[in-house]
């Protein structure tokens, strides 16, 4: 029986966005194996310089890359099938006016809403206090099938919305794949109840009364795991022992990281570019 050795930890990037000059150094500059697993908290494309050429690039590493859906990414879907319109600063056209876009479009639709491996839970933006990784990946599944069929354009249509904005395990139907989409890809504040709050999107000190972010709330049900978001340009780099927030506002003209999720947060090795390219692409 031949034995295969076991994959080296993954490397995970914050936001690309677009931004794939920054990409391509950040990748050189953490020089990675070429077995290396390659993740991606989600917002492949969207408001930086090169959205088309960014998701052929991840695209093009088949199995090794493993991106999960953010709020960009469905509103790339969301404009292709005419449910909304683009908005200014978009710069998802080159993607919908692609020889290919009909591929393109259907690779992003199948994409996973939460990965989870060894430990670590990747997800755009955050996870419900009530939700351990196990209700996690249920409702995460539940969501991607139900983009994955036929009729995933009904489906998408019926994800807008700030309405329920609490978990409940009686919940059914469009309301209960609202509330998965709306904490795992839009997510930032919740209260101790996990009522989320969608009226704030800058840093800690901008969380209305009685709430805080996500990953703060005490008693959270993956809090014995390791959880890599990005999504919160805001709140910056984010680096404790069981939550990562990579994204560091690469398409705002900051920084673009990544890190090597290994078991040992002391052992986990940060890289960062600069992304001055980006802040000028987007004004």
């Amino acid at each position: 029986m031949i034995k295969h050795d076991p994959l080296p930890p993954p490397l995970a990037f914050g936001d690309l966005q677009g931004c794939l000059s920054p990409f391509r150094e950040l990748l050189a500059k953490a020089a990675p194996s070429p077995d290396t697993p390659l993740w991606f908290a989600g917002d492949l494309i969207n408001r930086g310089p090169a959205s088309l050429e960014t998701l052929r690039e991840v695209i093009d590493l088949g199995e090794r890359g493993v991106a999960v859906l953010g709020n960009h990414d469905l509103h790339l879907l969301s404009v292709s099938a005419g449910i909304r319109k683009s908005k200014k600063g978009d710069t998802i056209d080159d993607i919908l006016n692609a020889p290919d876009a009909e591929d393109l479009l259907h690779w992003v639709r199948h994409r996973p809403i939460a990965h989870y491996e060894n430990g670590m839970l990747m997800v755009h933006a955050g996870v419900l206090p009530q939700w351990d990784v196990g209700l996690t990946m249920e409702l995460a599944r539940e969501l991607e099938k139900a983009l994955r069929r036929d009729s995933w354009r009904e489906t998408l249509a019926g994800l807008y919305g700030n309405e329920p904005n609490r978990w409940s395990k009686d919940l059914k139907g469009i309301d209960r794949l609202r509330v998965t989409c709306s904490a795992l890809t839009r997510m930032r504040f919740c209260d101790r109840d996990g009522v989320m709050d969608f009226s704030s999107s800058g840093g800690i000190d901008s969380a209305p009364p009685g709430f805080m972010p996500w990953f703060d709330v005490p008693g959270r049900k993956t809090e014995n795991i390791t959880v890599v978001f990005g999504h919160w340009a805001a709140l910056g780099l984010t680096l404790r022992k069981n939550v990562i927030g990579l994204d560091s506002g690469c398409v705002w003209g900051e920084q673009l990281s990544a890190i090597h999720l290994v078991d040992d947060p002391c052992g986990r090795i940060l890289t960062q570019v600069p992304c001055e390219s980006c802040r000028a692409a987007n004004g």
